[in-house]
């Protein structure tokens, strides 16, 4: 191999492995949205109950790895915290549902208020405690 032929080499790794980096660093962290959007209970297809506040919609497909512990994270919480609802989505079946929210990797889990507002976004596995803070004053708004 020449020197030439060295040096892309080195530099296409250096660079993927950069591209790596940020994709891994990103991934799990809440974004607090300013869209506008409204009606993430219809398009999760569910009427909130009384005491519920924060619908977390998950949207997954079936060969992702990582949809089945952010399902198992989210089914948690909902579990341990009063007024927090959790939907999974498979955008195999419902692509529309996807489409409409402009999601283009999975899993993606989107926070919305009771009044259909969307609070944040998360792509990949979420953070717990980023998760639960960025949520709290929705859920411990008086009613």
């Amino acid at each position: 191999m020449s020197v030439t032929g060295a040096i892309v080499v080195v530099a296409v790794l250096a660079a993927a492995t950069l591209v790596g980096l940020v994709l891994k660093a990103r991934a799990g962290r809440v974004r607090a949205t300013t869209d506008e959007r409204t009606g993430g209970w219809d398009l999760a297809g569910v009427t909130p109950q009384p005491d519920d506040r924060v619908l977390l919609l998950q949207l997954s497909s079936p060969i992702c790895t990582p949809c089945r512990q952010t399902a198992a994270q989210l089914t948690g919480l909902s579990a341990e915290h009063p007024g927090l609802a959790h939907v999974e989505v498979d955008i195999a079946e419902r692509p529309d549902t996807a489409r409409e929210l402009n999601v283009m990797r999975t899993p993606t889990t989107i926070a919305f208020a009771r009044d259909g507002r969307e609070l944040l976004r998360v792509s990949g596995v979420p953070r717990r405690r980023d998760l639960l803070a960025a949520l709290d004053t929705e859920l411990t708004a008086p009613r």
